[in-house]
């Protein structure tokens, strides 16, 4: 399978590296030249447009930050859909809204292409080592097809369901993160009140029943939310925002987790 990867970040970059190590056919294309140099050493090819580089895919791969730019990448002036044969599949491993990967599958339905969600998460670390969890919405057979190439990165693969499933149950599991940053530090906080040293009541929790991600990184954050605010506040708050939007068209009620998310952004600074 020849693949084609937009998006060499700190999470797509890793991700399109394994990829080559893999062997397979790889074509890469950026907005910037200098985004392209560290896969120097590796066999990728590099395109001039994204219709290039899905005119010589199989599979396209795209791990852009939000919404517009997942559009634009996939429909814009020479975007994905102006190269990509039929029968050939995109993969939308950013966190977005799942309509818009719906939209896009319509789109991309009219032109013999297959749309699959897969948000990603484990970070650029996870990837380099292919232990990413990888959330896939979509056509079990178009799953089953590009399963390998996401194994290159990836351990576990689930299939979820229906083309945008992934992207809910990614943005649950971003929601839940939110809520366990707050109870996470205001634990620790409470603990200092009581008279126990935050670090090391953190690295009680950490070998205990109640520990979490969450709680590991507040704890390497020296038991504050100001460091994860910094590189992730925006991120977090566009995340439960979304799920918030899905909540009301759902009329479902989010219940303390989303209490708890609030929290969180609001001693991160980012309210909702």
């Amino acid at each position: 399978m020849r693949v084609g990867f937009i998006g060499l970040g700190s999470q797509g970059g890793p991700m399109a590296r394994r990829i080559a190590e893999a062997g397979y056919d790889l074509t890469l294309w950026a907005r910037r030249p200098e985004t392209l140099e560290p896969y120097a050493d590796t066999a990728a090819k590099t395109a001039q447009t994204p219709a290039e580089l899905a005119a010589v895919s199989d599979l396209v791969c795209i791990c852009v930050v939000a919404d517009d730019d997942v559009r634009q990448v996939v429909t814009g002036e020479d975007g994905v859909l102006a190269g990509l044969q039929p029968g050939g599949v995109i993969a939308i491993h950013s966190t977005v809204h799942p309509d818009t990967c719906r939209e896009l599958a319509e789109q991309a339905r009219a032109a013999g292409v297959a749309v699959v969600d897969a948000p990603v998460s484990g970070g650029g670390m996870g990837a380099a080592a292919s232990t990413l969890l990888v959330m896939v919405g979509g056509d079990t057979e178009i799953v089953e097809k590009v399963r390998p190439v996401f194994e290159t990165y990836a351990n576990p693969v689930v299939h979820l369901g229906d083309t945008g499933s992934g992207q809910v149950a990614k943005l649950l599991n971003n929601l839940l993160f939110t809520a366990n940053l707050a109870t996470s530090a205001s634990t620790l906080e409470l603990g200092e009140s009581l008279g126990v040293d935050p670090t090391r009541l953190g690295e009680v929790i950490t070998h205990g029943t109640a520990n979490s991600f969450a709680l590991g990184r507040v704890v390497s954050a020296g038991g504050t939310l100001d460091r994860i605010a910094t590189h992730a506040g925006e991120l977090l708050r566009k995340d439960v925002g979304l799920v918030v939007g899905l909540a009301t068209a759902a009329d479902a009620t989010p219940g303390v987790v989303l209490t708890a998310a609030d929290t969180t952004l609001a001693m991160m600074e980012h309210p909702r």
